[in-house]
């Protein structure tokens, strides 16, 4: 088996996950780096002085590591600023937040070819390479234009915007042609490949035949891979002490009252001001649930150093305070809004007690906790996932209830359907999106991209040599 080199801006190394709740692209690049004997490489979260290019390697579980240290400038410039000012908000469709500086393409720039340079040593000519993310969309060319001519792979966990959004950002078109040095790109939907098409059919002289794009000497296959849950490993919680211990302490405090549970990073595309406002219009406009129901909201603050997200934290600490203000009595509060994170274990019992999920982000790549929900339901009993229209997971979850999050109304009413749908409708929901969920895991993901990645190219692909000093963002 061909080794394979997975490429991301942070690595999660194995003695990480022991202590949190472990993504899903740490649980699958771990199962297929153990299979392959490979390397993952990527910022060690570290600040050093200068940097040197020195790696640490580590190996744990049997998962290699391999990981930098950036300068302070670097982190700035390419992590707080350009891909978390201007690549996020844009590819988020948040124009109004995004922020556009030169310093920050250049930083952006030239930690793409500082991993190139420090990865260049470790890559043997038969190793497939697999990068992941909008951190990193030029590494590809940054390889190419050192000689390599591996299969290099991209997968964007994010959504791809439209042209019309794209256009925003200076050097938009060598930022696409950029990706197109990769033999495959993945894509969380097939709205999102659309957008990516819909771009290169506009602005480059392209050929598309079905998956695949020709420009110039190569050929890239767009790939829709939507990214799964370990869903055995997360099931695996239902005999866990942290899972019960949580699940009883929620249904001991509410006795009588049915939980609808929200659990999201703090940040502005998971739509939680909007959600608090469509949960108010629930309990004005239907005051009979007023004292019966509760929404418990888990939103771990995030990147807190960029202003956008200080704004929303105290945003939604005085529309928390409002409404319990407004509708709280001596035993009842309408509203728990708690900023902290939870295990995998807690999660899974905090699930399981919630008689609805509200997964409901303006603008989402996939998201996971709506796989995560419908999880960790009771068969027998299960809770109903009330889930935006915008958010990747709509087109495999389908039968969730399905709710505009620009709408308060809609959501209102949704919420309101959910807590009111009969036992026979919920689990004949429930049945058809675990069945989905336990097809589509994240290593049937996993297996997906990497079977594209193994293919033999066309014979038509070869490099396309460009200069490695360009600036591509």
């Amino acid at each position: 088996m061909r080794r394979l080199i997975a490429i991301s801006n942070r690595v999660q190394t194995e003695t990480e996950g022991e202590n949190a709740n472990r993504g899903g692209l740490a649980v699958a690049l771990a199962a297929a780096l153990r299979e392959s004997s490979g390397l993952w490489f990527g910022w060690s979260g570290e600040q050093t002085d200068e940097f040197t290019g020195q790696i640490t390697f580590r190996k744990a579980n049997g998962v290699a590591t391999a990981t930098i240290d950036l300068e302070a400038q670097d982190i700035d410039e390419y992590y707080n600023g350009f891909a978390n000012r201007t690549l996020w908000p844009l590819f988020h469709y948040r124009l109004d937040l995004t922020e556009i500086a030169r310093d920050f393409a250049g930083g952006y720039a030239r930690v793409n070819q500082r991993f190139a340079e420090t990865l260049a040593p470790l890559i043997e000519p038969d190793d497939l390479v697999w990068v992941h993310d909008y951190h990193l969309m030029p590494l590809a060319q940054q390889l190419r234009a050192r000689g390599f001519e591996n299969r290099i792979g991209f997968f964007l966990h994010i959504p791809w915007p439209p042209p019309s959004l794209l256009m925003s950002l200076p050097d938009h078109r060598e930022l696409v042609e950029s990706l197109l040095d990769y033999d495959v790109i993945g894509f969380q939907s097939d709205e999102w490949r659309q957008s990516f098409i819909d771009y290169v059919t506009a602005h480059l002289d392209a050929e598309i035949d079905g998956e695949h794009v020709t420009f110039g000497a190569r050929s890239t296959r767009l790939l829709v891979c939507p990214i799964g849950l370990d869903t055995a490993d997360f099931c695996s919680a239902v005999h866990s002490l942290a899972a019960k211990q949580a699940e009883t302490r929620l249904t001991v405090s509410a006795v009588g009252r049915e939980m609808i549970v929200g659990v999201d990073r703090l940040d502005y595309s998971k739509g939680l001001q909007e959600r608090f406002a469509a949960y108010e219009l629930l309990l004005t406009s239907r005051p009979e649930l007023c004292e019966k129901v509760f929404l418990l909201q888990i939103a771990p603050p995030s990147r807190g150093d960029v202003p956008s997200y200080q704004q929303i934290r105290a945003e939604l600490n005085a529309l928390s305070g409002s409404i319990n203000g407004e509708f709280a009595s001596i035993d009842w509060v309408p509203l728990r809004y708690v900023n902290q994170g939870y295990s995998r274990d807690e999660l899974f019992g905090i699930y399981r007690a919630a008689k609805v999920g509200l997964v409901t982000p303006l603008r989402d790549g996939m998201n996971l906790v709506a796989k995560e929900y419908v999880a960790a339901q009771d068969p027998a009993d299960p809770g109903v996932l009330v889930l935006s229209c915008f958010a990747g997971a709509a087109a495999q979850l389908e039968s969730a209830v399905i709710v505009n999050p620009h709408s308060s109304e809609d959501m209102a009413d949704g919420i309101a359907r959910a807590l009111a749908m009969p036992l026979a409708e919920r689990q004949e929901r429930h049945r058809a999106m675990l069945d989905c969920i336990v097809k589509q895991d994240v290593h049937w993901w996993s297996r997906r991209f990497m079977d594209a990645l193994g293919e033999d190219p066309a014979p038509s692909a070869v490099p396309r040599l460009v200069d490695a000093t360009r600036n591509t963002a």
